[in-house]
């Protein structure tokens, strides 16, 4: 009976993986090092591997060393990010954090409040977002982490302003790239890393961006 369960354990392993079985792992791996978990060089060894893969037990052993904790391995199957998610803020305050299930695309509409997006502990299931913003005089707020790479080049400016902090080195992975259109007429678009505490700040503690720095 104990050789029969081995069988049947061995057997899991061998069979063959198919290609949504490795888009999965391609994610985990990718959020992983936007977590800091895995250098650039060891996330395109194990991609490659990940991608040429043929079995369960091939995939597994790329995987084995990582928390299984990690936002691609909450999400699972049941967490299946929505096509569209729309914002309509007209004078009050709307936010994103913890972690929420980035959408494919959202579209945000700012009268004179503020919306706030924080990706720091999102769930993010593939590599790109697109948002469509129309602020008029509000505030659009998008705090970012190691790996997130937001495109601003096709947003119309008229009397408003757009700021991007891109802190993080040229060599840390990508984990997801946020693309943004629309327009801003008085208001404000702005993408930052998250601000240290009062605390930290105080205990002149490294800025969360600066622990990736090598």
């Amino acid at each position: 009976m104990p050789d029969e369960d081995h069988r049947t354990e061995v057997a899991r392993g061998e069979l063959r993986a198919s290609h949504d079985d490795r888009d999965k792992v391609v994610e985990q791996l990718r959020v992983a090092a936007g977590d800091g978990r895995l250098t650039a060089e060891e996330l395109d060894q194990r991609l490659e591997l990940a991608l040429r893969a043929r079995t369960y037990g091939e995939l597994a052993k790329l995987v084995v060393d990582l928390p299984a904790a990690s936002s691609a391995a909450l999400a699972g199957t049941s967490a299946r990010p929505k096509d569209l998610i729309r914002i309509d803020c007209r004078s009050g305050h709307a936010k994103r954090d913890g972690r929420w299930i980035v959408p494919q695309r959202m579209d945000v509409k700012v009268t004179s409040g503020s919306v706030v997006l924080d990706f720091t502990e999102a769930v993010i299931t593939q590599p790109m977002l697109q948002i469509s913003a129309e602020v008029r005089s509000g505030h659009l707020r998008l705090i970012t982490k190691p790996g997130i790479v937001v495109d601003a080049d096709d947003v119309t400016v008229r009397s408003g302003h757009i700021r991007v902090k891109s802190p993080w080195r040229p060599d840390i992975p990508e984990v997801l790239r946020v693309e943004l259109s629309g327009k801003v007429g008085s208001g404000e678009i702005k993408a930052r890393p998250p601000f240290r505490s009062f605390w930290a700040w105080l205990t002149r503690q490294p800025r969360p961006y600066e622990l990736m720095r090598g």
